[in-house]
């Protein structure tokens, strides 16, 4: 007989990850060549852009973590769940945080006007989706058993 698991079992914390990509896209950009996502000229649209993405991150992120106080649950991922959070944005998605941190990340990434970062979110995406929510998926499953997997039969991972 095995015993339930008491956390998803993620050591990396998720904020590290998206940092790591972002770190490894900007020592490319700088150490090996620049490759900017648009000439000079047209930044000022750019920046645009990244200020209305920067603005979803931030309301993403405040109402995810929002959620999680009122139901008084740890939202970092190698904690224990007490309860299984649907309401707010996770009735639209499972994943309003690790898509809030994919838009901060792809913020900094436009406002820097540097394509080696944007590019490197496909993987550090990657990393998300199998390190991270993969295990919290199969924590969550395992810990509030049918409740969870009609949650996730009506709510999409990302959006």
């Amino acid at each position: 007989m095995t015993t339930p698991a008491t956390n998803p079992g993620v050591r990396i914390p998720p904020p590290l990850i998206y940092l790591a990509g972002l770190a490894i896209g900007f020592a490319l950009d700088r150490g090996w060549f620049a490759l900017p996502i648009v000439d000079a000229s047209r930044e000022t649209w750019l920046h645009l852009h990244a200020f209305a993405f920067g603005l979803v991150a931030v309301w993403l992120l405040a109402s995810s973590l929002r959620s999680f106080q009122r139901r008084k649950n740890d939202p970092r991922p190698w904690r224990e769940d007490s309860f299984l959070v649907e309401d707010s944005l996770y009735r639209h998605t499972r994943n309003p945080m690790y898509l809030g941190m994919a838009l901060a990340y792809a913020t900094v990434a436009l406002a820097c006007n540097a394509l080696w970062p944007l590019l490197l979110l496909v993987p550090v995406l990657a990393v998300i989706r199998n390190y991270v929510i993969a295990r919290e998926e199969a924590y969550l499953a395992q810990r509030f058993g049918q409740p969870y997997l009609d949650y996730c039969a009506r709510v999409r991972r990302w959006f």
